[in-house]
């Protein structure tokens, strides 16, 4: 649990966003924006912070907007971490004022076109695969 995910409990439910900043070097993607907010002091303990003690195969789940982060892993033995960021059929195309992270360089969209999804792969499962192919072996039930 010492360098497992934090969460800021209700910050997804913020105002406005965190203005993106590089965790490595801790640069913001945005010279200067109104549409963002910079990060409170999180750990002055005026806010409420969940942690999880995790064992392999465990999943958190969590609402992008939530302010998140881990403490430096300075324990001897191997943390592993797999991160995936998925999104629903209804999110649109909208180019920030400034990069991203992850970057998408060549991704040639307009502001409210659908994801590609040779870049973004739309993932299907249960019984709604075998009736959207007919193939019952895509059936993942």
């Amino acid at each position: 649990q010492e360098v497992s995910l934090k969460c800021v409990v209700g910050s997804h439910q913020w105002p406005r966003l965190i203005r993106p900043t590089s965790w490595s070097s801790n640069e913001s993607f945005y010279a200067d924006s109104s549409e963002f907010m910079d990060i409170p002091d999180i750990d002055a303990g005026a806010y409420s912070i969940r942690t999880w003690a995790l064992e392999p195969g465990d999943a958190i789940v969590f609402n992008f907007k939530t302010v998140h982060g881990a403490n430096a892993n300075f324990l001897p033995s191997l943390n592993q971490t797999l991160s995936f960021r998925l999104v629903g059929d209804d999110v649109r195309f909208f180019q920030r004022p400034g990069r991203t992270s992850p970057d998408f360089p060549g991704i040639n969209q307009k502001n409210g076109q659908r994801l590609r999804e040779d870049w973004f792969p739309v993932l299907v499962c249960g019984s709604l695969a075998a009736t959207e192919t007919g193939d019952p072996a895509n059936n993942l039930n």
